[in-house]
């Protein structure tokens, strides 16, 4: 298993501010950094924005402003959100930074002296607030598929990707490399359409300036796709820094909205192998957010911003919901009515009153100090805990964040099934000390390797149990902080506050 990790977002288009929609994404991709690094990997993780294109453009001028300023402006607002979310991003690439551009112009110019690039002329449908290109049979109702509005008619010359030349090529990594793209429902879909047959795609713009100016003819600014594709490898440095590029790039893992599936998994991997390089290691597309089963849409008031939720009911709790209310891949709906459930229940009654139960019979029963473990006591919830780590690796290989932590709460919820089946109280009352101390001493080691289990999702609360253990400066990496019997009996406890308060709707 390789010792580097390499996690990507979409980066973010500067139109809009972000919503829960985009926080989905990034929170997901925080959540793998951080485990990938706890695991001891050399992690990379990338988010950043999207700034060229028609749209922009236009956008600045009826503001009267530069396209530049505006992207300023909304660049700094998703920096402020990410920093509000505790996102441990290593980079922000930014399409406008020159280490991007020079790359786009890199990678432009390998094609066109390969002959992959070459000039033609497009007649045909072009949806603007998409920036992307629309054959007649893509239209729903006359109108793009994706935001529902009516594209314009383009007849302009352009430069075009020999993107046909490459479906056999693409064809066979999919059928060689069966998780290069999940679930496993996206995959098929982007198959049976490779299948059908790949078409040359225009990749320059010639009737607007806001982008990337095309190698060798000034006329013509790089398609707004193309040009932001390429932010993985020029993050990485590439084609200069190639020490970076292979380190990381052979276990690239790209996070998408399966509404951008066909950039991110038929034209960008058709890129790459024109260029030469082997496609991400996996891109796995996760579903749509809805808002009381409605579409998100600012204009309708069905929208909500993760500031104003995480100030209502912090920032662990949210990060939580994201990630264990739906499979990552499906569609879902956030209602505060789930959320308030999931705190409520989840975290409150589960975690929360595990602990603090557990601490108060410590206190009680063992002066707040953590007893000596005993063989015959729990024996089974050992068995649990010692087999976590392994569980969890195995469920989020395919990035099954909901059911990586269904398989924590199987544990904690089982450690509040041990303390009624074994009823300490009572074995206090018979004088059984050395079984009570066993006992107690088996939920305390469960609540510490529980803690380490939700440090990705959760890190401020995880932090906050090991503090009420009495270790909040336990290092490691996680196949050793995650191995049985790491609390040392005598560690002097410190009861908190409740960890997760009830909340009303």
């Amino acid at each position: 298993m390789s010792d580097a990790y390499y996690v990507t977002t979409p980066i973010y288009y500067v139109n809009a501010d972000l919503h829960i929609g985009g926080a989905y994404t990034t929170l997901a991709a925080d959540v793998l950094a951080r485990y990938n690094r706890l695991k001891g990997k050399e992690t990379m993780f990338l988010t950043g924005s999207d700034e060229h294109g028609q749209k922009i453009e236009q956008a600045a001028r009826e503001q009267g402003i530069s396209p530049k300023e505006l992207a300023d402006r909304i660049v700094a607002g998703f920096k402020e959100v990410w920093e509000f979310l505790e996102i441990t991003n290593d980079d922000f690439i930014r399409t406008t930074d020159p280490r991007h551009e020079a790359t786009v112009q890199a990678f432009f110019k390998l094609l066109i002296d390969k002959g992959d690039i070459y000039k033609g002329v497009y007649s045909g449908l072009y949806c603007v607030p998409c920036e992307r290109y629309l054959k007649q049979s893509d239209l729903v109702e006359g109108n793009c598929p994706v935001c529902r509005r009516q594209p314009s008619t383009l007849d302009e010359e352009n430069y075009f990707f020999r993107m046909s030349a490459y479906q056999d090529a693409i064809r066979r990594h999919y059928e060689e490399n069966p998780d290069f793209v999940e679930p496993q429902s996206r995959r098929n879909e982007v198959l049976s359409r490779i299948r059908m047959g790949l078409e040359d795609v225009s990749v320059s713009r010639s009737t607007f300036t806001w982008g990337v100016p095309m190698p060798g003819d000034s006329k013509h600014i790089v398609w707004v796709w193309f040009d932001a594709l390429i932010n993985y490898i020029s993050a990485l440095g590439w084609p200069e820094d190639r020490e970076k590029f292979d380190t990381f790039w052979p276990q690239a893992v790209h996070l998408v909205g399966k509404d951008i599936i066909w950039f991110h998994c038929v034209i960008w991997p058709c890129m790459l192998l024109a260029a030469g390089l082997t496609p991400p290691k996996k891109i796995f597309a996760h579903g749509w957010w809805t808002i009381d089963g409605k579409k998100i849409s600012k204009s309708a008031g069905t929208v909500v911003y993760p500031r104003d939720v995480v100030e209502k009911y912090g920032l662990d709790q949210f990060r939580y919901f994201m990630l264990r209310e739906i499979p990552f891949g499906a569609d879902g709906d956030f209602s505060f009515k789930a959320l308030t459930g999931r705190i409520n229940s989840d975290l409150a009654d589960d975690l929360g009153n595990l602990l603090s139960r557990t601490l108060a019979m410590v206190s009680k029963y063992f002066n707040n100090s953590v007893p000596e473990p005993a063989d015959e006591a729990g024996a089974e919830l050992r068995e649990m805990a010692s087999g976590l780590l392994a569980a969890i690796d195995a469920e989020l290989e395919h990035l099954a964040f909901s059911r990586a932590l269904d398989r924590i709460w199987e544990l904690i919820r089982r450690c509040n099934k041990f303390i009624e089946d074994e009823k300490p109280w009572l074995l206090k009352k018979k004088g059984d000390t050395a079984k009570l101390g066993g006992v107690l001493y088996v939920l305390l080691e469960s609540l510490r390797i529980v803690s380490w289990a939700i440090e990705p999702v959760m890190p401020a609360s995880a932090l906050e149990i090991r503090r009420q253990l009495g270790i909040p400066d336990e290092k490691g990496v996680l196949s050793e902080l995650m191995t049985w019997g790491h609390l040392k009996p005598g560690t002097s406890i410190n009861r908190g506050d409740s960890l997760f308060p009830k909340v009303e709707q």
